[in-house]
């Protein structure tokens, strides 16, 4: 989209994008989400490409970091640890470096967008977020929302948001800039068997947290009738009844979203399931 730029305004797929980078092999999973805001449409600006740019640019900073710091040689000095490769990104820094990204861009010329950015470390089981606006996540354990994120707004339907002024500022005084240090922090210690939801406002104000752990516990129990690994062609050759389950949610969530005919919006949610081995 961003080689698009002279697309006209609103044609578009959609001001929601994601990423999800996955780290396996260096210990973790980084993962976020942007919500493009929509007004930028009446001054001619696609409000997609700001949420996308972001994505991408957090995507393309988590991709060499570690969702928690790598084990070190402890009698090594400061500065020889500091030199490992993958040192610690937080989803605060990766906030900030993928909004410095997207003010280079000079394919986003402006716009706006709400961002939710997640590491999962595999090695201690900790998460840790970074959340501006409101987009967010939630934790399910036991069939019960032991945690959900909550919601920046500066007042009804202007969430706090990362922004882009175009060079003629005076048209756009008063737009909302907010930084990435505005964002509110978190960290928590995960188990086996949590499942972690993140998501933009179209779901959020379509959904109840009560309505997506039924739903979660309804796609569990028919996954439970295929305990097994279920060979599939992709990329990782194998996917397991885990992988299945995660995207089952996902997709049945999204589904159920407009059927409550709240508030029409674009709806992305993305679904982890912890597990321990």
């Amino acid at each position: 989209m961003l080689s698009k730029p002279n697309a006209p305004a609103g044609k578009h797929i959609g001001e929601d994008f994601f990423y999800v980078q996955d780290m396996r092999e260096k210990s973790g999973i980084s993962l976020g989400v942007a919500d493009g805001v929509g007004g930028w449409v009446e001054s001619g600006v696609d409000p997609s490409l700001f949420s996308q740019a972001l994505m991408y640019h957090a995507h393309r900073y988590s991709k060499a970091a570690w969702p928690g710091e790598p084990e070190v040689d402890p009698t090594q000095e400061y500065e020889e640890r500091e030199q490992v490769e993958g040192w610690e990104l937080t989803p605060l820094e990766c906030l900030e470096s993928a909004y410095g990204g997207v003010l280079r861009e000079r394919n986003v010329l402006a716009g706006s967008s709400t961002a939710c950015v997640l590491t999962l470390n595999a090695s201690n089981g900790v998460l840790r977020a970074a959340n501006l606006g409101d987009s967010g996540f939630l934790v399910i354990r036991a069939s019960s929302v032991i945690h959900q994120q909550r919601s920046q707004t500066h007042f009804f339907n202007c969430p706090k948001q990362l922004s882009k002024l175009p060079v003629s500022q005076k048209r756009f005084s008063r737009a909302c800039v907010d930084q990435p240090g505005d964002a509110d922090l978190h960290e928590m210690k995960l188990r086996h068997g949590d499942i972690v939801i993140a998501y933009t406002d179209g779901l959020s104000d379509n959904v109840f947290p009560a309505e997506m752990v039924a739903i979660c516990s309804l796609v569990a129990r028919q996954s439970q009738l295929q305990r097994h690994t279920i060979p599939v062609s992709g990329q990782n050759g194998v996917e397991t009844v885990e992988d299945v389950e995660a995207q089952a949610m996902a997709e049945r969530i999204v589904d159920y979203a407009p059927i409550t005919n709240q508030k029409v919006d674009d709806v992305t949610v993305l679904v982890t399931i912890v597990q321990e081995s």
